[in-house]
């Protein structure tokens, strides 16, 4: 595939509905507005079961997929943003090694490339709910009536495609920020604080009220006490990381003695590296599962919807093998679990880079694309030339290493947390921070621009 064949999807892409650029620039409090519609409407999804649907399952590996594509099996949002990422993900593989060449400085192409991803996303709406259903996660009475619930399923993925959009161009941040943040906090706040007991046990669900209980009673449960401790300190771990940063000084050419400085953070791609990774591995299990019940076992065998062997089961998160004392023990003496500890651990983290350089290509991130952007409000590093090919080589001693490291350092912290069996699940603390620390940025930069105008260099 190359650009020529991109360009005859076009009469395709054309005839798909698209949500429009705003007229005129809205203020932030109409942004929150339309940020408020778009996640209600997503919170509705969540919650309507399609018809047809018997009685979904409801496993440990679909409550980590749920977290990772912010989605509710047996529901409308039963997708979730799984389509959205495996199209960008699929298409930044594509050009990453050049079997498709656009240029993303250029607004026809870029908007052939946001096309072609809609496209591509849509599909995978329909191939998705179809995995869903022929793998028995979505029970139906067949024939018929399967056809049905996969055509509901993949509506519900498409109304999702297109409320991300409505966030990306009318809200703040991304609808698949903001759809992940809601499904992790909610499970995060559940799992620790809710009262609520175990049907038929007098044992609370949430672990802070069973530490409480432990404490009364004189036996704190190592498997509340521990995980509570663990997404404390992978929550912290997180946020302090998102503070550092590195601050290249800065000076405008126009104006002499005025200066500024340029913010490089140390998770410079933020959690994108991570969505990416986590989604393309959920996926691979998701079709292991349906591959293996239609009796094509290529990725591995399943027992129960979890792998037990093949390349599934040492891609899969071993959640919670080193989250108390007791499991960490049986953890060290059993040689297969120690290789799938090492394997996942080596694919979040080298898949994190991968992903993180693709990214950084597409999002106009790198030190060429930055040095750009420099150039053009005028500003450049005191000492050297006013050239963009100097400040392109100043940026190379920080952006290519902070895109390794950082996207590297999130990849292994991730599955740190899952070992552990953080609340939420590494990947889902990671997510929340990022996500909520980048949105709280946004907002700052957006009150700040329209409390005073002349901030804003556009």
């Amino acid at each position: 595939m190359n650009e020529l064949s991109l360009q005859a999807l076009n009469p395709i892409i054309d005839l798909l509905p698209e949500v429009r650029e705003p007229e005129v620039k809205l203020s932030l409090k109409k942004k929150l507005i339309w940020v408020g519609i778009a996640l209600t409407i997503f919170l509705v999804l969540s919650v309507i079961v399609p018809i047809g649907i018997q009685a979904a399952d409801q496993g440990q590996f679909l409550e980590s997929l749920q977290q990772i594509t912010a989605s509710n099996i047996g529901t409308m949002a039963t997708l979730g943003i799984g389509p959205i990422v495996m199209a960008s993900i699929i298409l930044q593989l594509l050009m990453g090694a050049d079997i498709i060449k656009l240029d993303m400085t250029d607004p026809s192409q870029k908007a052939l490339f946001q096309g072609t991803q809609k496209l591509v996303a849509i599909i995978f709406c329909f191939f998705e709910a179809g995995v869903y259903v022929v793998s028995g996660f979505l029970p139906t009475a067949g024939g018929l009536m399967a056809l049905f619930v996969i055509l509901q399923v993949a509506i519900g993925g498409i109304i999702i495609i297109y409320l991300d959009e409505v966030v990306s161009k009318y809200g703040v941040g991304s609808g698949v920020g903001l759809f992940i943040v809601a499904g992790v906090s909610s499970t995060i706040i559940w799992r620790m604080f809710s009262w609520v007991t175990v049907p038929g046990t007098d044992q609370f669900i949430g672990l802070v009220p069973q530490i409480m209980k432990g404490v009364v009673v004189g036996n704190i449960p190592h498997t509340a006490l521990f995980p509570v401790i663990f997404t404390v300190a992978i929550f912290l771990i997180c946020v302090y990381a998102q503070t550092m940063k590195v601050e290249i000084p800065l000076t405008w050419g126009r104006i002499r003695g005025t200066g500024a400085k340029y913010p490089l953070k140390f998770m410079y791609l933020s959690v994108i590296p991570v969505i990416f990774v986590a989604a393309l591995l959920a996926n691979v299990q998701l079709w292991g599962i349906a591959m293996h019940r239609v009796g094509y076992p290529l990725l591995g065998e399943f027992e129960n919807n979890q792998p037990v062997s093949g390349v599934a089961y040492y891609i899969q998160s071993p959640v919670g093998a080193l989250g108390t004392p007791g499991q960490a023990s049986a953890t060290i003496r059993d040689p297969r679990k120690i290789a799938q500890i090492g394997i996942y651990t080596s694919v979040m983290a080298f898949g994190a880079i991968l992903f993180g350089k693709f990214w950084a290509k597409m999002s106009n991130m790198g030190s060429e694309d930055v040095a750009e952007q420099l150039k053009n409000t005028g500003l450049h590093v005191p000492g050297f030339r006013r050239d963009k090919r100097v400040i392109k080589k100043v940026l190379d001693r920080y952006i290519p290493p902070l895109i390794v490291l950082g996207s590297a350092f999130i990849g292994i912290l991730a599955a740190l947390a899952d070992l552990t069996g953080a609340i939420g699940s590494g990947i889902g603390i990671l997510l929340a921070v990022g996500i909520l620390y980048q949105l709280y940025e946004e907002l700052a930069s957006e009150e700040a621009f329209q409390s005073i105008p002349g901030l804003s260099l556009s």
